[in-house]
């Protein structure tokens, strides 16, 4: 054998001893894998998108979008992973969603005008953490001062904190921006006479429906309009039990006994109440209302995963 097979040979031996040592290896190191409480889960990010900028090589925008994407699929899992049946919307510190700001943070230094980024930060950093939702807003009017959606999402997380007068301001120092429409006008009167009222709530979260530029915002949004409509149902359904118990002195058997008097009851928007093929009387998800004869009450439904305020 000559030297060069001779090399040939040893080498290719010292490759497959190294491969079969990173099988055994391999193998040994996932049998004795220490598990890492769940408050390691979430790594650091160990780059920040405003360092990032003007050394991307004009890859900025896609780095942004990459940052986005992460943030959507970072809360997806979050919410996915949830060991709680029901999710407060008014409170996700629960899932220690600590990487979410720092996300949208560099989504928003690297693109600035990237407004998804500040409309998705309105909708979900409020429940998780208000100062940095009011920080991420007000970066994104500095950098775009002719944005009058940004001025719609302070304002919207001024009305969340019930701080209406503050909310009225952003909401008139946006009406004023050329291309405003006659929605920031309205908000700012609405916040001043009825801040805290149903049907402020209901413009507010149907303004975001439309307007929402993910899935999870725009789920955010129907299930709070859910949540208006089966409240503006049960102050109804208990407005008619309590006046059939004071007429006739005892409450009725079941709500089926009230449907008459409540045909006659104007919902708002025009809306009618929802009647199931078993003739119960369902929330807008299709779960029948809970009646409670003790108390001459209806409520929602423990199984339906409708907003409870």
């Amino acid at each position: 054998m000559n030297t060069r097979s001779r090399q040939s040979l040893i080498a290719f031996v010292l490759i497959a001893c190294g491969f079969v040592a990173a099988y055994f290896l391999s193998g040994y190191v996932a049998a004795n894998r220490t598990t890492l409480p769940e408050e390691f889960a979430d790594s650091d990010l160990a780059v920040q998108g405003g360092k990032l900028k003007g050394w991307a090589l004009g890859a900025e925008g896609l780095l942004a979008d990459w940052y986005w994407m992460w943030s959507l699929q970072y809360m997806g899992t979050k919410i996915v992973n949830a060991k709680q049946e029901e999710l407060n919307l008014d409170d996700l510190s629960s899932l220690d969603p600590r990487l979410l700001y720092p996300l949208l943070d560099n989504t928003t230094d690297l693109d600035p005008q990237f407004m998804p980024a500040y409309s998705y930060g309105a909708s979900v950093l409020p429940a998780i953490d208000k100062e940095k939702a009011i920080a991420l807003t007000e970066k994104g009017i500095e950098r775009n001062p002719d944005a009058w959606r940004l001025y719609q999402y302070l304002g919207f997380i001024y009305w969340r904190l019930e701080n209406y007068e503050k909310a009225a301001e952003v909401y008139e120092d946006g009406s004023k921006i050329a291309g405003a429409p006659l929605f920031m006008r309205q908000m700012t009167a609405a916040m001043r006479s009825r801040g805290g009222s149903r049907e402020t709530a209901r413009q507010m979260y149907r303004q975001m429906l439309d307007e929402a530029e993910d899935q999870q915002s725009r789920s955010n949004a129907e299930r709070r309009l859910m949540e208006l409509d089966a409240l503006d149902d049960l102050d109804a359904i208990n407005q008619v039990l309590n006046s059939a118990r004071e007429t006739s002195g005892s409450c009725p058997e079941s709500l089926a006994a009230i449907f008459r008097d409540l045909s006659k009851v104007k919902l708002p928007n025009g809306r009618q109440f929802r009647i199931d093929a078993r003739n119960n009387i369902v929330d807008p998800l299709g779960y029948p209302y809970t009646f409670e004869r003790h108390n001459c009450s209806a409520r929602l439904n423990l199984e339906s995963k409708i907003p409870r305020s």
